[in-house]
């Protein structure tokens, strides 16, 4: 079966639900379950600390490790899933030069003590000094656990959108090659995987050699530039211009889409959701999973799932097989994604608990800390006493003593053990279940007598309006009938009168009987009113506002309406365009399937003038 790693850039966290088939359960467990993920690595989760809730949380039988933007709103962030009955990490860091604190500590990553750090850390001198460490580590962008077996770096690379953060993104991509290479000169094995906002190669992307001809650039300039570059340099059977920089004359990971795919063409992971590229495939891979030399031979299986929708980018993935070999000896995979003791010959020895979090864990914010999920709280019943009706005691002792017996079992599970001043303290302060048994011997044995009957006074007057019931909707505006007063207090008085079902019609029948009259006469009037028709009125405002038309396209087909957005004139001025996606050339085309050439100002546009 093996262990499989996801990757996926979300767009936002809740994204995906908008999206078959997230949209049927709309749940994080069952979102991993269709993946068949035993860990999972998002980008771009688009949520501050305050945003977090219980269902990303506490997830059944998964631990979460997020890092999250410091400052902005609704930017970047990576969040890491693991399922708690195949692999548990021994440590967690956030950022990616190690400069940030654990939780409730003052101490950098990179400054606790040997055996609590992942190590690999920048080393003065080693970084290119573009950009400074503590903003590089606060936009949420790195997630890092380590495993007996090897470090997981979970990363959304800065893009490359208009120019103005080119530095913060060589920056960014430096600090992630310089930590790789330390780690594994360490002799660690690495797994890279994420977003990282690159393409390796001409065959990861669609129409390149067109749109370099367009710009005067050769392909050679184009893998030059220095994020491609690096990226290049990083990675094994890279497109790479001699000679090599400084410190990087050696890759040292592999790209497993490409070492399972070789030559597959159309292998994109992201498209341009405004230009609708996606039915087309024109697109890029740029969501990798890569991992160090020594374990190229651990994975079965490498692939993206396109077919998967929920955001601009698809899900990618790799399969680490279940018997893997180390210095020539046969190991289960499990043994060694586990703490010692855990496995041992792909067998667990014991089970996961609440004290194997770490403390970078999202489960352990204050929060959502001792937390369950509310599926948890309804599969898992405590074992407690069901509550019964207290019942009429001759003695004050011999009540408390039977409520001590069923408090007794539900703590430590023996009788006649505990005094009942002790019994008394500890179902105070163990559990609400507790508490609400506990309550039961407070309340004295020659109150039980009077209680039944008002309990059985409130269930006969609450049955009076129930028989009646709601003659029309105009009631809900009349003033409601009451009954006799001087009624009222006999049944309270007399509990023979409401003893049983039979006491119970003997008090309601006089009370319906002498507001009879009063409840025809308001239903007379009520009747003549004039009923809302949600039909006539739905009628009437389709008159007033009428049906929206829309200009056809050169297909026939109905035009779709978009904002204009680039800096300008004309930015936030809407058109109408053709609604087929755009075409494997990239451009608008006549006379074909794809998007034709139509372009109307909605300002421009009159319903008139639709045939």
């Amino acid at each position: 079966m093996g262990v499989r790693i996801t990757s996926w850039n979300v767009n936002g966290i809740r994204n995906p639900f908008g999206y078959q088939p997230w949209r049927e359960k709309r749940t994080f467990e069952a979102m991993f379950d269709i993946l068949e993920a035993d860990i999972v690595v998002m980008q771009e989760t688009k949520i501050q600390r305050k945003d977090l809730q219980d269902d990303m949380v506490l997830v059944p039988g998964w631990d979460v490790y997020f890092s999250l933007p410091k400052h902005k709103k609704g930017y970047a962030g990576v969040a890491i899933y693991t399922r708690n009955s195949v692999c548990m990490p021994i440590r967690a860091e956030e950022g990616i030069v190690g400069v940030l604190c654990p939780p409730n500590s003052s101490t950098k990553f990179r400054d606790l003590p040997p055996d609590q750090q992942i190590g690999g850390y920048p080393r003065p001198g080693q970084l290119a000094g573009l950009v400074d460490e503590t903003t590089l580590d606060s936009e949420g962008r790195c997630v890092i656990l380590e495993f007996p077996a090897f470090v997981l770096i979970g990363t959304y690379s800065p893009a490359n959108s208009d120019g103005t953060r080119d530095d913060f993104r060589l920056g960014y991509l430096d600090a992630l090659d310089v930590r790789i290479r330390n780690l594994i000169a360490m002799g660690k094995r690495v797994i890279l995987t994420g977003d990282l906002n690159v393409i390796r190669s001409s065959i990861d992307t669609a129409n390149l050699f067109e749109r370099l001809r367009k710009e005067g650039m050769t392909v050679e300039d184009f893998f030059s530039t220095p994020s491609r570059r690096l990226f290049n340099q990083l990675i094994f059977e890279g497109n790479v211009r001699e000679p090599r920089d400084e410190n990087r004359e050696m890759p040292v990971l592999w790209d497993l889409g490409r070492l399972f795919h070789p030559t597959r063409e159309g292998m994109f992971t992201c498209w341009d959701t405004k230009k609708n590229t996606r039915p087309a495939n024109v697109g890029s891979r740029i969501d990798y999973v890569l991992c160090s030399d020594d374990m190229k031979d651990w994975f079965c299986d490498s692939n993206i799932q396109e077919g998967l929708m929920g955001s601009d980018h698809c899900p990618v993935y790799a399969t680490l097989k279940d018997i893997v070999t180390i210095n020539g000896k046969e190991v289960h995979i499990r043994d060694i994604l586990n703490p010692p003791g855990v496995f041992k010959d792909g067998v667990r020895l014991r089970e996961w608990t609440a004290k194997d979090l770490l403390p970078l864990s999202a489960k352990l914010i204050p929060e959502f800390d001792r937390r369950r999920s509310i599926k948890d709280m309804f599969s898992k019943k405590p074992a407690a006493p069901r509550p019964t009706p207290p019942v009429p005691a001759k003695e004050p002792s011999e009540a408390a003593s039977q409520e001590l017996s069923k408090v007794e079992p539900s703590i430590n599970g023996k009788a006649d053990e505990t005094p009942a001043s002790q019994a008394e303290s500890i179902a105070s302060t163990s559990s609400p279940v507790s508490r609400a048994t506990g309550g039961l011997k407070r309340i004295p044995s020659s109150t039980a007598p009077t209680s039944r009957p008002q309990k059985k006074t409130k269930a006969t007057l609450t049955k009076e309006p129930s028989s009646k019931g709601q003659s029309n909707l105009m009631g809900f505006f009349k003033p409601k009938t009451t009954a006799n007063p001087s009624k009222t207090p006999e049944t309270k008085e007399d509990p023979k009168s409401i003893g049983g079902l039979d006491g119970s019609a003997e008090v309601e029948t006089p009370i319906e009987s002498s507001n009879s009259d009063e409840a025809k006469e308001a239903s007379i009037p009520a009747s003549s009113e004039k009923v809302f028709d949600p039909i006539e009125s739905k009628e009437s405002w389709s008159k007033l506002l009428g049906k929206r038309v829309l200009p056809k396209c050169e297909h026939g087909d109905d035009c779709i309406s978009m904002v204009t957005k680039k800096p300008g004139v004309n930015r936030g001025r809407s058109f109408f365009v053709c609604s087929r996606p755009i075409g494997p050339s990239g451009q608008k085309e006549k006379g074909t399937q794809w998007r034709c050439g139509t372009f109307i100002w909605s300002s421009d546009w009159n319903g008139s003038q639709a045939s």
